[in-house]
Order: structure tokens, then C-alpha cells, then sequence
């Protein structure tokens, strides 16, 4: 089966405004990083989540995207993650963030990840059955078509093999990386155009797709269906949702 394809050149302009890194994210790809020195950032967009403690090389092959990487970043390579031009073991370890599901074939980009890296390999990545129930009804359409990109979890572990583990990151409820599930007690966000266009999955759904899920939404919020459903969540301080940091060591 084709898997459906996000241009970035297109459809990647607006990353960095709306994709910040968020501290408690940042923070556990950094205890999962470990004692690693070197460290090669593979998918690396617009520079999310790259520790300024050590020393980095970012890989990306859009170049809209590279551009967006603020002064001072990491250097960046122009290159794939299917093919990572570099020696092996050439890094103390590797990371991809938010990524994977991007790549042709995923097992490809993390057996280049296995064999650049002399320890841990992190990746952050999503289990999208886990998705607020709410962002299940209303996106159900577009999750149909967005789940066949990702790889599951035990697929990650067997191609990077060693001793692998998986942690669940709960999203914090004013989390600043503005993935689909960020806004879990913040519905009215996936109504701003800005805010859609930093999320992958958008760009691929069918015309009029969008329209209709997003004026559903927008309904349901102007009427009140939405809180007398699922209203209790904005009293939550965190949600544990898809969201997932899988850790392989060697």
C-alpha cells in the first residue's frame, strides 16, 4: 500500500511558530539521551527538542524547514533519514522527534538510526488509539488514513532491537508543541487555520475534509455539545494520552 506523502516544501512554512518545544517533553528526551555527548537529530525540522548541552548534528531534507532553525542552532545536513550520510557508530546516540511516520520506510530511516548510534536511540512518536476521545469523533475520518503512517511501538523496538522501553509522557494541558493532542482541553484551537497548518495530517485528507470536521467542531463548541460532553477536561491539569518516548539501547 502507498502511504500518503506530506510536502514540506508546501506545507512546512509555519512549523517554528507553532511547534515550540514543550519543557516537559524536552525534558524526558534529554533523560533519555543520557551521558551522550554527540548526538545526531534525525528528521530534525525545525530544531524541536535538540539539547543545547551537547553536541548536535541535525539531519532534515526540506529545506523551507531548515530555514526555519533559529540563529545559533545545530548544524544541519541536507539528507534522509533512509540514508544517513554518516559512518557508523559515528554518535553517541540518535534522536527523531515527532518523525518517523514521515519516513519511506520507517524501518528504513530506524535501522539508519541503529547503525549511526554507539547507545541509545530515542524516539518520540505517537499511539494514535489514545488520542482524546473527542479528536477520535470528530477526526475519525482523517485518523483512518493518518494511523497507516505510523509504525507501532513493537514494530520500533524489534528494528532497533537491543533492550528497548517505552515511556508514556503525559501532555500538559497549555503544552506549547502544537501537535494534534496539545490542544486535548483547548478544542477552539484546531479552529485557527494557523494552528492546523503546522500539523501533518491536514494537508492529506480529501478536499473538503476539513471544512467539514472543523464546522462540525465549530458547531458543537458554539452550541455547548462540546462541554457537556467532554467540558470536564478542561479542569485537568494533564492528559495521559498518545504520546510516547521509546527508548532502544544497544
Amino acid at each position: 500500500m502507498s502511504l500518503p506523502f506530506v510536502d514540506y516544501e508546501r506545507h512546512g512554512r509555519t512549523y517554528a511558530a507553532h511547534r515550540q518545544p514543550d519543557p516537559t517533553i524536552a525534558a524526558a528526551i534529554s533523560t533519555a539521551l543520557d551521558e551522550a555527548q554527540t548526538v545526531v537529530n534525525v528528521g530534525a525540522g525545525a530544531g524541536s527538542y535538540e539539547p543545547t548541552d551537547r553536541s548536535v548534528v541535525a539531519v532534515e531534507p526540506s529545506a523551507v524547514m531548515r530555514a526555519q532553525r533559529p540563529v545559533g542552532a545545530s548544524p544541519v545536513v541536507a539528507g534522509r533519514a533512509e540514508a544517513l550520510p554518516f559512518p557508523d557508530k559515528a554518535f553517541d546516540a540518535a534522536m527523531a522527534s515527532v518523525t518517523i511516520h514521515h519516513w519511506r520506510p520507517a524501518a528504513a530511516g530506524l535501522a539508519e538510526m541503529r547503525r549511526v548510534a554507539a547507545g541509545p536511540v530515542v524516539v518520540l512518536t505517537f499511539e494514535l488509539s489514545a488520542l482524546p476521545a473527542w479528536q477520535r469523533y470528530y477526526l475519525e475520518e482523517a485518523l483512518i488514513m493518518d494511523e497507516s503512517r505510523f509504525p507501532s511501538l513493537d514494530t520500533i523496538a524489534e528494528v532497533l532491537g537491543g533492550r528497548a522501553r517505552v515511556e508514556r509522557i503525559r501532555t500538559p494541558a497549555a503544552c506549547t508543541d502544537g501537535f494534534l493532542e496539545a490542544f486535548w482541553r483547548r478544542p477552539e484551537a484546531l479552529l485557527d487555520a494557523r494552528v492546523r497548518s503546522a500539523q501533518s495530517f491536514w494537508p492529506l485528507l480529501a478536499p473538503g475534509a476539513e471544512e467539514r470536521i472543523v464546522g462540525r467542531l465549530a458547531d458543537d463548541l458554539r452550541t455547548g455539545a462540546w462541554d457537556r460532553r467532554w467540558g470536564h477536561l478542561r479542569n485537568q491539569d494533564g492528559f495521559d494520552g498518545s504520546l510516547r518516548l521509546l527508548v532502544s539501547e544497544p
